[in-house]
């Protein structure tokens, strides 16, 4: 494989991002009259790019981010008192919340719209057909056969594996009753769980109740009706909001290992390696990305948007802003920070590329 395999999406996929991302703070910055100075895509040396009224648009040479700098930023800036309305500064707390918080919920309503589209064209679902059947295990003795399709667990539908999966896993070792076709045949198993070690979606290691199945690997295009495309996209969007911050959540406690995060080169190689498969997995990725974009900007850590926003916040219940020397301290803990974290992605990277 060459390098443009993994460089051309990459560039595709950050492009999109960070553009959608800026995009939202240039437009509720202009529709509140606020001024913007440049909208650039990239940092570091300007590639090309041109002018327009008061705005410089530029593509530059560094592209992992992007920035829109408004006039007046500095609220220490010496302004002219006929430009000082257009200032980004001098205006109050509710519109500078709103102009940074636009970059993040534009990630979302991205994730949004693209959820929705992808509902029109399917979605790939690994179906609860069993493939395997483990010997020894409930399951064998009670007389599941690979090819077995399950329908419901204790009358309750399934539609796909994790449904299944899902209802026997919050069963409590409880017997169940299993709906199965065999053919022709529908017939009803009754099955007691056991209890198992297994590790879940987030690598931790839990002890859940199994009945030692295994799926086939069937997969069926389930399509929904188009009028229910809004709601999808709102429902996916809030399932990944809260699966990055439950991940977040385990990283803070110890309980999922840091190692699992990937930097620049693992996203490259994602996005590559989706591009080949189609563009609607494409698309699929860029949702999902989208949603870790805004989530990690929306933290509290100072040069983040979240940042900026807990110091309004902070401004809008005080009735003043936080001084500028804090602020300042507290941008430069927040740099070393970001620093730190990208030096830690870039070495898992390194790691994942020299094991294999």
């Amino acid at each position: 494989m060459t390098l443009l395999h993994f460089l051309v999406p990459f560039l595709v996929l950050l492009g999109i991002l960070i553009f959608v991302h800026e995009l939202g703070h240039f437009l509720v910055a202009k529709r509140l009259g606020i001024r913007v100075l440049k909208f650039s895509l990239g940092f570091g040396p300007r590639i090309f790019g041109w002018q327009r009224g008061d705005t410089e648009y530029a593509v530059s040479a560094v592209p992992l981010g992007g920035y829109v700098k408004l006039y007046g930023e500095d609220p220490d800036e010496e302004l002219p008192p006929e430009d000082r309305a257009a200032s980004f500064s001098a205006r109050g707390v509710g519109h500078r919340l709103a102009t940074v918080a636009a970059g993040p919920s534009m990630n979302l309503l991205l994730a949004v719209v693209v959820f929705s589209v992808l509902s029109f064209f399917g979605t790939p679902v690994l179906l609860p057909v069993v493939g395997e059947v483990s010997s020894g295990m409930p399951a064998a003795g009670a007389g599941l056969q690979p090819g077995d399709r399950i329908s419901a667990v204790n009358g309750r539908a399934v539609g796909s594996w994790d449904e299944m999966a899902e209802a026997i896993g919050s069963s409590s070792g409880r017997e169940l009753g299993l709906t199965v076709h065999r053919g022709a045949e529908t017939l009803t198993v009754r099955v007691q769980p056991t209890r198992r070690e297994a590790k879940n979606l987030f690598g931790e290691v839990e002890e859940r109740p199994v009945i030692g199945i295994s799926p086939s690997g069937a997969v069926e295009n389930q399509r929904s009706p188009a009028w229910m495309a809004p709601w999808i996209g709102l429902r996916e969007t809030g399932r990944w909001t809260w699966m990055t911050l439950e991940v977040l959540g385990k990283m803070a406690a110890g309980r999922v290992s840091p190692r699992t995060l990937g930097g620049p080169i693992a996203i490259a190689k994602m996005a590559g390696d989706t591009a080949q498969t189609g563009p609607l997995n494409f698309l699929f990725l860029i949702a999902i990305l989208s949603v870790n974009l805004a989530v990690l900007n929306l933290l509290p850590i100072p040069v983040l948007d979240g940042g900026h926003l807990f110091f309004f916040l902070v401004e809008a219940v005080r009735g003043r802003p936080v001084s500028v020397k804090f602020r300042e301290a507290a941008q430069q803990v927040g740099l070393m920070i970001l620093l730190l974290l990208m030096a830690f992605v870039m070495y898992n990277d390194v790691a994942r590329l020299m094991a294999g």
